[in-house]
């Protein structure tokens, strides 16, 4: 099976940008990450990824004539890079619609709750583990899930509970739900490069070996 080409969108520190590339450098994904996109110019991935001499692009509707030009360069950017799948890692801005129907089932976004609780618009970062705490839920956990036009809403891949402390601040709780997110994105990763994942309606089935489940 050829190496698939990944784009990661980021807004922030790229943590799990960097979790995923570490899994690629070790062996263990079937495919490269060749360019990292922002849509904030100060973030800290940007940085990250020049280091590690992958392309990596600020681009923020505020630099573009509408949004059918801003659209229209991200699809001329992922066509240049000749990408399979696109990474979300802390991308705190919507994907265009016309970015998603030219990928169908082949963006893939990471969320720190287990979905469809807690997610939508405006639930994200530590907005979402105030959330969690404030209505004293018992568990928490991650969302591996494919992107569509709706904000969290696309067909889920993967989750996995964390269990939500008595003594747990939004701090300790994010911190905690991070390590987690750092495992599952990476193994997600590594399944839709091996073709493991198939899709259906909202629907998705794992054909991999059953060893790999659990992180």
């Amino acid at each position: 099976m050829a190496r698939s080409n990944f784009a990661v969108f980021a807004s922030g520190r790229g943590s799990n940008f960097l979790a995923v590339q570490e899994q690629i450098a070790a062996g263990n994904i079937s495919g490269d990450i060749v360019c990292l996109i922002s849509n904030k110019r100060t973030a800290p991935a940007l940085e990250k990824a020049q280091n590690l001499d992958i392309p990596a692009f600020h681009k923020s509707p505020r630099q573009f004539e509408n949004e059918k030009s801003y659209t229209n360069d991200h699809i001329d950017t992922l066509k240049e890079y000749e990408i399979d799948y696109i990474l979300l890692a802390g991308y705190m801005k919507k994907i265009p619609d016309a970015v998603v129907q030219a990928y169908p089932h082949r963006i893939l976004n990471i969320h720190p709750a287990l979905l469809p609780s807690f997610g939508g618009k405006g639930y994200y970062g530590m907005r979402v583990h105030d959330a969690v705490i404030e209505r004293g839920v018992k568990w928490t956990g991650v969302t591996v899930h494919f992107v569509d036009e709706v904000y969290d809403h696309g067909p889920i891949i993967y989750q996995w509970p964390v269990r939500v402390r008595d003594d747990d601040t939004p701090e300790s709780l994010a911190e905690r739900v991070l390590e987690y997110e750092h495992k599952a994105y990476p193994k997600v990763v590594r399944w839709v490069s091996e073709g493991w994942i198939t899709a259906e309606g909202m629907r998705t089935q794992y054909t991999g070996p059953s060893e790999e489940w659990d992180i």
